[in-house]
């Protein structure tokens, strides 16, 4: 420590305030989706409850949602690294924020298109029928 210094006891600024309540054991890996808001209030809501207890996060505008970038309408996801995300999902789970169950899986295309042509099929079978001589 250099001559006349202090040890920091207030944060510098509000970034600095931030960083200081990180936990390093949460800060590796890449980053993952833990949880979404419907907007961007509902989001910074959920990132102060993650920091609060160490856990780093940022926010990703959701995908496929058509609103200008500099609106706060829109869902946002809550990215947090992969050694937090754990921890994110215990926390969120615990406050009524997080997913209670595991996303549904994405259907498989040939049986979806075998579906769509097997109802087709039905349909023009039917509209056959209703012809009559």
């Amino acid at each position: 420590m250099a001559q006349g210094s202090a040890p920091l006891e207030e944060p510098l600024s509000e970034a600095h305030g931030r960083a200081r309540k990180i936990d390093p054991l949460y800060t590796e890996g890449e980053l993952v989706r833990v949880a979404g808001g419907r907007n961007q209030a509902e989001a910074e809501l959920i990132q102060g409850i993650l920091l609060e207890e160490g856990v780093p996060s940022v926010l990703r505008r959701s995908a496929g949602f058509d609103v200008p970038d500099f609106l706060a309408a829109g869902p946002r996801d809550v990215m947090v690294p992969e050694s937090g995300a754990g921890h994110a999902r215990e926390l969120l789970h615990g406050a009524g924020l997080g997913a209670s169950e595991a996303p549904a899986p994405r259907p498989n295309p040939l049986v979806l298109f075998a579906v769509i042509l097997g109802g087709g099929g039905l349909v023009a079978l039917v509209a056959w029928l209703l012809q009559g001589p």
